[in-house]
């Protein structure tokens, strides 16, 4: 390996290209497949937090509903509150403890997945307050069930308002991808952790990790620009303008009588 710095990152980049590639590919796999799970499982948490309390509850409506609302609300503090890298050396060795090995990869995702429920949770909750009560109020007056106006009226709204803060979890799980390797997931930053011990050149290796995960964020932040810009409408509500001309008419008889 050529002793000086630019030599080495080049040398790097065109000898073990794979091996960034790789990382790279995993990188994002293991960050768009988190955040779709994330988004899937945070619909029927976030329905648990907004569950409204009706006089007429039966009992056992409100028993289930308390309990519901309540494992919603643990887990979201629990997955908010703690780092994703305690999190994934805790389920993936607690999965590994009670019922056997499991790939790294498969427990990577699952990490990913998971943490990101809590946030897009919270994100779709305050999305669905953000809607006017009088849509959901005339959805049920027109003969809907609640489940019906919250997949037909609510929810589609509030996911539509919420992409951008998809878009940025997507990002935020780029870069939060590289905690994982302390389980060994393969990503862009253990893959290169294969070349510092090879070359023991951390500097050129590092500093090549750093861009990569640099052009992903930043390619990825004007992807979800372009994405929003085509999804944008504008609703431009035009008030047709009456002008009324009063022609008045001289039917004076000419002596100055009208």
């Amino acid at each position: 390996m050529p002793q000086g710095f630019f030599e080495g990152v080049w040398y790097l980049i065109t000898k073990h290209w794979f091996v960034f590639a790789t990382g790279v590919f995993t990188t994002l796999f293991i960050a768009i497949s988190g955040t779709l799970i994330g988004i899937i499982l945070s619909l029927p948490l976030v329905a648990l937090r907004v569950l409204p309390k009706q006089p007429m509850d039966t009992k056992v409506y409100r028993f289930f509903r308390n309990i519901g609302n309540s494992f919603s609300k643990v887990y979201i503090q629990v997955f908010r509150g703690t780092p994703m890298i305690v999190q994934a050396t805790v389920i993936y060795y607690g999965v590994i403890y009670f019922a056997g090995y499991w790939p790294a990869f498969i427990a990577g995702i699952t990490v990913v997945g998971l943490n990101t429920t809590a946030y897009i949770a919270e994100i779709l909750r305050g999305s669905i307050q953000a809607i006017e009560k009088g849509q959901a109020e005339a959805g049920l007056s027109l003969g809907m069930t609640y489940t019906q106006m919250m997949l037909r009226i609510v929810f589609p709204q509030a996911i539509k308002n919420s992409l951008p803060a998809f878009g940025n979890e997507i990002i935020v799980n780029i870069k939060d991808t590289a905690v994982l390797s302390v389980i060994a997931v393969s990503d862009l930053f253990y893959s290169s952790r294969f070349l510092t011990t090879t070359y023991y050149r951390q500097f050129e290796v590092y500093f090549i990790v750093s861009i990569l995960y640099l052009i992903m964020t930043l390619s990825f932040s004007a992807l979800l620009k372009w994405i929003e810009r085509k999804l944008h409408v504008v609703n431009r509500v035009s008030f047709p303008t009456s002008q009324t001309t009063l022609e008045v008419v001289d039917v004076s008889d000419g002596t100055g009588h009208h």
